[in-house]
């Protein structure tokens, strides 16, 4: 098994989830048995109202990746933490620009991930409705952690001003899997990602958003790309 000491694995459940979802659970279990501990932080923190992409990298960055790294280590140094990020939708977006800022994480896996976010989702609210959370700074969202509504601020959109997804630019090796049917990121979201970076292994299921139905399939193709073997 080609594990190392200084290697650690994170999962990083998607918006308005939780540490105990489907996947998240799924995979702490796997990776358990094969005697590693997968972070599942909660990224809602507490305060789902106050989200921010900004937020979540700043969560995993101080909790997770040793204060040397936030500033870019040498690629060289040995002893320097190897982190992999597992994400889920928009966990899947903080892994690969986590990937992009910190030199200590070494690969990826994004799952359906969250590529052109708002502009898939703020459609799905219609203009008026868009029109009232920014003059009324507020808008309710189903949470399904909490299986209920909970208020999003519009500073949530604001922030994601902030990260155009062209600057991804660094060569982590990244594997995507995405299925066939998602409606809420179309695959289109990821197929467009790769085309340009050959670091990028995206593998399609028939499956929706959920990825649900391919959990054993989803752990093998982890396992391959980590190369727990």
């Amino acid at each position: 098994m080609n594990l190392h000491n200084n290697s650690s694995y994170i999962y990083l459940h998607g918006f308005a989830s939780s540490p105990d979802s489907l996947k998240a659970k799924y995979f702490r279990d796997r990776f358990s048995s094969l005697a590693i501990d997968l972070k599942t932080p909660d990224l809602n923190h507490q305060d789902f109202s106050n989200l921010t992409l900004t937020r979540q990298l700043h969560q995993i960055e101080t909790a997770f990746l040793s204060p040397q790294t936030l500033q870019p280590v040498a690629e060289n140094v040995k002893n320097a933490s190897e982190v992999t990020i597992i994400g889920s939708s928009f966990g899947g977006l903080t892994a690969a620009w986590l990937a992009q800022r910190q030199l200590s994480v070494k690969q990826i896996v994004l799952l359906a991930p969250a590529f052109d976010f708002l502009s898939h989702w703020l459609p799905q609210l219609g203009q008026e409705q868009l029109q009232k959370w920014q003059s009324e700074k507020y808008l309710p969202v189903y949470h399904y952690g909490e299986q209920r509504y909970l208020p999003l601020n519009y500073q949530f959109v604001e922030d994601m001003a902030q990260y155009p997804e062209e600057k991804l630019i660094r060569s982590v090796p990244t594997l995507i899997i995405h299925g066939l049917h998602d409606t809420i990121i179309p695959i289109q979201a990821s197929i467009n990602f790769a085309a340009n970076r050959p670091w990028v292994q995206l593998i399609e299921l028939e499956d929706d958003h959920s990825l649900g139905n391919f959990l054993a399939e989803m752990w093998e193709a982890i396992q391959n790309f980590c190369q727990f073997n």
